[in-house]
């Protein structure tokens, strides 16, 4: 969203001295009225001479926001949201998927934290036996081989699409592992062979 000086010239209401009105509340642009209580500056602008003319900018300004962004969602439409349009994917542990609110979600990050060889890796490995079918798994032993990974994933990732196919999740597992010896330390980190 723009500037309000630049909204000047389609909505000719929004002049200089709507603008000077808005700066003098920290209000520059469409996104700065997303943050400041409207009702108070509209309180505001009832007590100024031109307060009519004020209140008629207000009401342009949430008319363009209006129009330039998807419907509004209060609290409970997000979470309704997100309970059944995201896909989420059971650990098949009951336990564990009553933790992550019903199993890992699609765009969240997971991570499982634990001291080296606390069973990090062989909790995920038994979280996702019943799924390997529809997993790649991918063993690296440097930094240098994952970028290369990760390489051909992106370059392969529009095929995918085209199949029908789609990349949901993506695990790495003990990054550190791979790092530590790039900055010089050479201590085991619980890789799994």
């Amino acid at each position: 969203m723009a500037p309000l000086k630049a909204l000047e010239a389609e909505y000719p209401i929004l002049d200089p001295n709507f603008q000077a009105f808005c700066a003098s509340h920290g209000i520059f642009s469409v996104e700065d009225f997303l943050i400041h209580d409207l009702y108070e500056l509209a309180a505001f602008a009832e007590q100024q001479p031109t307060s009519e003319k004020l209140k008629q900018g207000i009401t342009q300004v949430l008319s363009i926001i209006d129009t330039q962004h998807q419907p509004w969602l209060n609290g409970l439409e997000l979470l309704d949201d997100a309970l059944h349009n995201k896909h989420v994917l059971s650990t098949g542990r009951e336990g564990i998927d009553l933790l992550l609110g019903g199993g890992l979600r699609e765009g969240q990050l997971t991570e499982i934290v634990g001291p080296s060889s606390c069973g990090k890796t062989q909790a995920g490995k038994r979280i996702f036996q019943r799924i390997m079918n529809s997993i790649v798994c991918h063993s690296v032993f440097d930094i240098f081989t994952m970028f290369n990974v990760l390489h051909r994933l992106v370059i392969n990732f529009p095929s995918q699409l085209q199949k029908g196919g789609q990349v949901r999740l993506l695990i790495v597992d003990s990054i550190s592992s791979l790092i530590t010896p790039i900055l010089g330390n050479s201590g085991s980190q619980g890789i799994d062979h």
